[in-house]
């Protein structure tokens, strides 16, 4: 089992609460998380990421509780084992795409300049390796922020609406994308989102709301 999730639970407030539900994923499964704005999709994604310490229950990754950890061990364990797709790519704009994918396997102290180039090849935007990430069209920030959360070769895989901007064709090719590296990766993927599209592609799935 690579990730395992059980009795999860988060407040923000007295009015916001969360009941969030057990999950379990060996290598190469993939699960897709639905609901609307509200529902506890990102939260629910924070705490399998580990950013975000529920207020019960436990999170284990290959068989490490996640909330046990802390601080530094915690960053480097996240950095090393959980590679996170966000909605919006967040990428650094002074840097060029390689230096971006670089940063990400400097806070593991690790140099994977041949996985960085093994991944912008399979995601098919290796010509773009040293250009400014202000230069990129959408779909092409989305796939270097693929790339980023591939670099140091996740135990899981996190999309968090990964589609939401995205037009019908460039929706599909990132979702196949994304089941593409987690099979090649023996990877747990999760994808949590809104966007009904995701549906036919990823059989697995399960709704979530507010308890």
């Amino acid at each position: 089992m690579i990730l395992k999730a059980t009795q999860l639970a988060f407040a923000y407030n007295d009015t916001t609460r969360f009941e969030l539900p057990d999950i379990e994923l060996g290598p190469g499964e993939e699960l897709l998380v639905l609901g609307q704005s509200g529902s506890g999709k990102t939260t629910l994604l924070n705490i399998l990421g580990g950013l975000l310490k529920p207020q019960k229950g436990e999170v284990t990754i290959n068989g490490k509780s996640l909330y046990r950890l802390e601080g530094n061990s915690l960053d480097k364990f996240r950095g090393k084992h959980i590679g996170i797709v966000f909605q919006k790519p967040h990428l650094l704009t002074a840097l060029s795409v390689v230096e971006n994918l670089q940063v990400a396997n400097y806070f593991v102290g690790k140099d994977r300049s041949d996985l960085i180039e093994k991944n912008l090849e399979e995601l098919g935007i290796l010509d773009k390796k040293k250009a400014k990430v202000t230069t990129l069209s959408e779909g092409e920030a989305q796939r270097v922020s693929i790339a980023r959360a591939l670099a140091n070769e996740p135990l899981v895989i996190l999309a968090d609406e990964p589609t939401a901007s995205l037009d019908d064709t460039n929706a599909e090719a990132v979702i196949r994308l994304l089941k593409a590296q987690a099979k090649r990766l023996g990877a747990a993927l999760i994808v949590v989102t809104h966007d009904q599209r995701v549906k036919n592609h990823i059989s697995n799935h399960l709704t979530i709301g507010k308890a």
